[in-house]
């Protein structure tokens, strides 16, 4: 069966032209000083100087453009364990000298039910973000690994993203990784890219203006309807149409500041 989403209610019939404004925001306040703004993958510290360098190559700096990079909000040294029960759970290398106190950790990382996993053997892990990317025309959102981003270290497993539309269907984010090899540990930095979000636009070639939301009254409203929706049906890509017919006109409202020179 073939899943038809319409875009009558929101503004966007792939004609516009200039930026499409994307806005972000973090669901919670409590120690939101800790998480990185995402911030544009660019090129640095590369040979520039010759003209037929890669760095300087019009298709690289335009792919480079359209990815922007969630950044780990603390240290992350994880070594995968079973308990007395054969239940399979997670050691905290750091221990002591760890940033983050292990009751605050397990609030946010836990392993998911081993028979929710998708490969036999391999653990899923979720670390819940409270990042959220909102649209006020079509924009598809897709969550991939930082791959432009080398690392001496690499990850034993890979993590796994997701493609859904932000101006009908925005969600906090969370990282998502299967553990391949359980012999070797999970090792990120605070400062680490995480992940990388790339946005689709119509048409495809406009450019992509990210900005600070405002979280208003509307906008929490909007995401008090549709949170929690996976816990009470399988498919929530079937929600898409009921929650556009409730969407206000508008969600995404920049953040405004006051200048301070």
């Amino acid at each position: 069966m073939q899943l038809s989403v319409h875009f009558e209610n929101t503004p966007g019939t792939g004609t516009e032209k200039g930026p499409v404004q994307v806005g972000w925001f973090l669901n919670q306040k409590k120690a939101s000083i800790v998480y990185f703004p995402p911030e544009r993958v660019r090129s640095v510290e590369m040979n520039k100087t010759h003209a037929k360098s890669a760095s300087r190559c019009p298709a690289v700096i335009n792919l480079e453009s359209r990815y922007f990079a969630v950044r780990c909000p603390f240290d992350l040294h994880l070594e995968f364990v079973r308990d007395k029960d054969g239940r399979p759970a997670m050691r905290n290398l750091n221990g002591e000298k760890s940033g983050i106190r292990g009751n605050k950790l397990r609030e946010k990382l836990h392993i998911t039910a081993e028979h929710e996993w998708r490969y036999k053997d391999v653990p899923s892990l979720q670390l819940e973000l409270p990042y959220v990317f909102i649209a006020d025309e079509p924009v598809y959102m897709s969550q991939v690994a930082p791959f432009m981003h080398h690392t001496k270290n690499p990850l034993p497993g890979t993590i796994f993203g997701g493609r859904f539309p932000i101006n009908v269907w925005p969600r906090p984010l969370m990282w998502a990784f299967e553990w391949h090899d359980t012999s070797r540990p999970i090792k990120v930095n605070r400062g680490d890219p995480l992940f990388y979000v790339t946005f689709e636009t119509m048409p495809q070639d406009r450019s992509v203006q990210l900005v600070e939301a405002d979280v208003t009254d509307d906008l929490n409203d909007y995401m008090e309807m549709i949170s929690g929706a996976v816990n009470y049906v399988n498919q929530t890509f079937s929600l898409f149409e009921a929650a556009e017919e409730r969407r206000p006109a508008q969600l995404l409202s920049p953040v405004k500041r006051a200048r301070t020179d």
